[in-house]
């Protein structure tokens, strides 16, 4: 069995889990314990902060409960919990950058998070990287962070930034230019 049909075979067991009221706790904790991980990393690129990726992971899943009964198919439940978090994560950085009054845009005071994170590598040349995808705006961002770090098809990434594949591809072409731009490769 290939990773995909036992992903899909997971997801399936699942939603099984969570359509029936006595098992639906068991079913969320299965799915909190198999995606977190995923869905963390998907944040911590977004909002460079360790402790601002672990509130909106607890976020992302308050509100996956409250909305659990709206996912059916399996083959969606990947990309439905992504969007979840992106969006979470997009709303974050808006409310931060709202609030932020010692920096002039969002991308400064990212770059400054990104360069005193004790979790993240300090390496030079990461760091650069890391600096260059967070002069993309929001959705470039998203969209080169699940093609390039994932490794998603462009028609799922499409389905969680709830868009089409050729515009994501469009995005995630202007992105990579962005970076090697910035990076001179």
């Amino acid at each position: 069995m290939n990773k995909d049909s036992e992903g899909n075979s997971d997801r399936s067991r699942i939603i099984k889990l969570l359509g029936n009221t006595a098992t639906k706790e068991r079913g969320f904790a299965l799915l909190v314990s198999a995606y977190q991980g995923q869905l963390y990393w998907h944040i911590r690129k977004m909002v460079v902060s360790h402790d601002d990726a672990k509130d909106i992971l607890q976020e992302t899943f308050l509100r996956t409960w409250r909305n659990i009964d709206q996912v059916r198919d399996p083959s969606k439940l990947l990309s439905w919990l992504y969007r979840i978090a992106g969006n979470e994560a997009c709303r974050f950085l808006e409310k931060k950058n709202k609030q932020n009054k010692r920096f002039v845009t969002l991308e400064e005071m990212l770059v400054s998070q990104l360069k005193t994170e004790p979790w993240i590598d300090q390496d030079e040349v990461l760091l650069k990287f890391q600096q260059s995808i967070l002069t993309l705006p929001l959705k470039q961002r998203m969209a080169f962070n699940l093609r390039y770090f994932e490794e998603m098809p462009y028609e799922q990434i499409a389905d969680i930034m709830e868009t089409s594949p050729a515009a994501v591809k469009v995005s995630y072409h202007y992105a990579k230019k962005k970076v090697e731009a910035i990076l001179k490769i």
